[in-house]
């Protein structure tokens, strides 16, 4: 295998020449024991980078064992292993010159979540680096020298600081394991405590600005205390000291449990923020946080209207009756639309949410259909209801719980029509949390709503099982096969069409986007195979990817190009992209 000072000459040697000279770089190299990959070249300077990967023995590497002994820690590590590397590379290498994408090097470290990632692997003989670099270039003329440098000085030096035990803070690598730990401990403690969230005592909510996911800092900032009544205790596996208190096993804090949990208050008094902390408390978040002790049992769904989305042969006749008129779209057992209003496509996504396994619902109304979510005493005096084809959430929740198990937390700051159904009620005011629950339902009591309770549609039950057809889920462009891309964590481009995901709140990285688009090759696939239902289709994605990881999503693999660059999604969200794909249809 040749070695580093063979990369050199290479290099030395294309200095000047047209860019694709720098085909000639593919393939292994020996650093020293250290193995450099160059898996993929790009053709152009404006092209997507170059696809690298740097291998050190775990001889070398000497990474303690225990620190990656099961699939959490795992993850945790290679979580922390990835910021390592980011962090030395913005030291070490210089600001970019050049064209195009020239000397730019980046792993895909996270931000603020802890997602499962492909940028480190770790294995009992290995730890490698999954790296993306734009090689130097003017004009269109490789800068063989600059890229000597960058490949076999600087890169590998930035990279062993990242994965060499002897470069890292011991004390600070093992805390950031200990800590993810914690809050899956946690997560797995929800079930046991029938609870579908928890917030630490403590937690800091508020983040720093509307486009900043950082925690708020400075004297106004209210740390989060549980309401007495709401009050648990939880154990962890691995102490923690908070501020200058002792190391502790036990966390308190607020626990929400399984039901219907209303959280109201005043505008700007933390409703909004605590609902937003619970719908990011599905990932385990960095030490320092502030949400690092605030965890959602994982399949809750956050739920909002999205006007104008396409929804494809979706049982919404719990929420949705017959609707007036003819044509297609119109029978709500099967409805379909390509523009859908807020009512119905909050129904469906519900109605998705719950083919996905949802466990549990997430709602605020700002960001719902007003007449979706109550129809008040007034509204039913002018409109009579044979004409009204929606039956209102309110008059849905108690029985979506005891009929289906379940759960919602909801945000409602302007109507008390909630109240009866509520199991709790938690009430914001200046981000301190009060239950109010008595309160809410003497007012219940002593003020009865003359709204009349709308007659159900349909029964709340499974749905008949969907069946995509694999003939509507094209991936080709032009004279490719399988042309996929994300745009960010607001759109896929898959094959010809484009997915708007700007209605899934839950997705936090362009990573996960990316994992997505190639799953919906993998659920076009399998529905090629075998006329599956959509729910099984989904169980065979998650195996696969608990089987094999990430990798086994992307099917460019067999190419040899390393799939650096994902973020494992939820299947939620996988089916959530599928069902706003405009081409969609079902067997």
């Amino acid at each position: 295998m040749p070695d580093s000072d063979a990369l050199a000459e290479i290099l030395e040697r294309i200095d000047g020449r047209g860019y694709r000279a720098y085909r000639d770089i593919r393939g292994a190299f020996d650093f020293a024991g250290a193995l450099l990959y160059i898996d993929h070249v790009q053709s152009d300077p404006f092209a997507a980078p170059s696809k690298l990967r740097f291998r050190v023995p775990m001889e070398r590497a000497q990474l303690p064992s225990e620190l990656f002994r099961d699939r959490v820690r795992e993850t945790a590590l290679a979580d922390f292993l990835a910021r390592r590397i980011r962090d030395a590379l913005q030291e070490e290498i210089p600001r970019s010159t050049g064209t195009g994408k020239s000397g730019r090097v980046s792993i895909d470290a996270g931000g603020q979540e802890v997602l499962e990632r492909c940028a480190v692997k770790l294995t009992p003989d290995w730890v490698e680096a999954r790296l993306s670099v734009g090689l130097p270039a003017s004009g269109r003329r490789a800068r063989g020298r600059e890229a000597a440098q960058l490949l076999c000085r600087i890169l590998p030096s930035a990279v062993e600081r990242g994965l060499l035990w002897a470069e890292l803070p011991h004390d600070e690598t093992r805390d950031f394991v200990h800590c993810i730990e914690n809050q899956e401990a946690l997560r797995r403690e929800l079930g046991h405590h029938e609870l579908v969230a928890f917030v630490a005592n403590g937690s800091i909510l508020p983040r720093k600005s509307g486009d900043s996911d950082r925690p708020l800092t400075g004297e106004e900032v209210v740390p989060f205390h549980s309401p007495p009544s709401l009050e648990v205790e939880l154990e962890l596996p691995n102490p923690f000291r908070s501020g200058g208190t002792p190391p502790t096993s036990t966390v308190r804090g607020m626990g929400i449990p399984r039901g219907i949990t209303l959280i109201v208050g005043g505008g700007y008094h933390g409703k909004s923020t605590l609902l937003q902390a619970l719908e990011r408390g599905i990932h385990p978040h960095v030490p320092g946080d502030g949400r690092e002790r605030v965890v959602s049992a994982g399949q809750l769904a956050k739920i909002r209207a999205e006007d104008g989305r396409a929804v494809t042969g979706v049982d919404i006749s719990p929420f949705v009756g017959e609707l007036p008129g003819t044509g297609e779209g119109r029978d709500t057992r099967c409805f379909s639309s390509q523009d859908a209003s807020g009512s119905t496509s909050q129904a469906a996504t519900i109605a998705e949410a719950l083919e996905a396994g949802a466990g549990g619902l997430l709602m605020d109304e700002d960001t719902c259909a007003t007449n979706f979510m109550v129809r008040d005493d007034r509204m039913q005096a002018l409109v009579a209801s044979e004409n009204e084809p929606i039956t209102p959430f309110v008059d849905r929740i108690r029985e979506l719980f005891e009929t289906r198990g379940i759960s919602t937390v909801l945000v409602m700051g302007g109507s008390g029509a909630y109240f009866e159904a509520a199991d709790r009620v938690i009430a914001m005011n200046d981000y301190r949390a009060e239950d109010v629950t008595e309160a809410a339902h003497a007012i219940a009591h002593a003020q009865p709503t003359a709204r009349v309770p709308t007659e159900a549609c349909a029964p709340i039950g499974p749905a008949a099982p969907r069946k995509p057809d694999p003939r509507s889920l094209d991936p080709s462009r032009g004279r490719r096969d399988v042309k996929v891309d994300a745009r960010g964590c607001e759109r896929i481009a898959f094959g010809t069409s484009e997915i708007d995901l700007r209605g899934l709140e839950q997705l936090f990285d362009p990573s996960q986007t990316r994992a997505i688009a190639l799953a919906l090759v993998r659920i076009r696939q399998h529905a090629q195979e075998t006329p599956s239902s959509l729910s099984q289709i989904l169980d065979a994605i998650d195996s696969a990817i608990d089987a094999q990881g990430l990798e086994t999503l992307d099917p460019f693999g067999s190419r040899g190009e390393h799939p650096g660059s994902l973020a494992r999604p939820r299947r939620i969200e996988i089916a959530a992209a599928l069902n706003r794909l405009r081409s969609l249809q079902l067997r």
